[in-house]
């Protein structure tokens, strides 16, 4: 089933552009960073408008897997700096960076796995948005960077994603050295899941969504919620944590039914 496209807030850069789009089908919200002038850049607005959706995809039983996507040449340029400097006060920079904080999070606690779908630039808080999302796809042409070095600002919030999601020497180069890298680098460190032909990114986002929108949609949610909590768990923390985790899967209705459809070979029927 396709739902109608949303219309989040313009931009002022093209009057009467919503700066995000949403289209859903078949269990997939797909949310598109819709600035392209801008390179996708992250203006109040659009942070804004993205942290709306992800709160109402929270609370909507229909979404089974988020993909985010940007219109234009690039993905994402990172923050929107032309806006910043704008009003350089500290209220006005505090709240850029506290509402930036607060979408992060909320990408990582909300229930349903969020992929990446990747082109052109990647910067800043762009590839912030790359290593916060669950998965990630990229074309064999995209470029992922944290310059912020370069300008006198290190990406000190990128490096919170960066480091949870790529080793720390490879994490620190990125950030100290703050030149780009490309898609193979990108997946090679981890940073991605894969790195396809341009001709082949939707289709190749498309079918990973499609596989993780036909599992049980409470599973998926506990599996996330399991994997963010135990990662930062000692071993033996991990441990009894997940094993606590399986416990409480194993008693609910999906795990059930997954189960006894495996053991007589047939297609498991999930609860909505």
């Amino acid at each position: 089933m396709t739902a109608a496209v949303t219309l989040a807030p313009s931009d002022a850069t093209v009057p009467d552009a919503p700066v995000l789009l949403r289209h859903d089908a078949d269990g997939v919200a797909t949310l598109t960073l819709n600035r392209p002038q801008a390179r996708n850049a992250l203006s109040m607005a659009l942070m804004g408008a993205l942290q709306e959706q992800l709160d109402a995809i929270r609370e909507d039983a229909g979404v089974r897997v988020v993909i985010l996507r940007g219109a234009g040449p690039a993905f994402c340029a990172g923050h929107d700096l032309k806006e910043m400097r704008a009003d350089p006060s500290l209220a006005a920079t505090e709240a850029v960076f506290r509402t930036c904080a607060r979408l992060m999070l909320s990408l990582t606690r909300l229930p349903q796995p969020v992929i990446a779908q990747v082109h052109g630039i990647a910067t800043a808080a762009g590839c912030q948005l790359v290593a916060t999302c669950d998965l990630a796809i990229c074309t064999e042409g995209a470029r992922f960077a944290t310059p912020g070095v370069q300008i006198g600002l290190f990406c000190s919030t990128p490096m919170v994603a960066l480091s949870r999601a790529v080793s720390r020497k490879a994490a620190l180069e990125m950030l100290l050295v703050g030149e780009p890298i490309d898609a193979q680098e990108a997946y090679r460190i981890g940073l991605v899941n894969r790195a396809v032909p341009a001709a082949e990114l939707d289709g190749a986002v498309a079918a990973m969504a499609e596989k993780i929108a036909g599992k049980a949609r409470r599973v998926l949610a506990v599996g996330k919620e399991a994997f963010g909590r135990q990662i930062e768990m000692g071993l033996e923390e991990a441990y009894g944590y997940t094993a606590e985790v399986m416990t409480r899967n194993m008693m609910m209705a999906d795990a059930q039914e997954g189960i006894d459809a495996f053991l007589t070979k047939r297609t498991p029927r999930w609860e909505p």
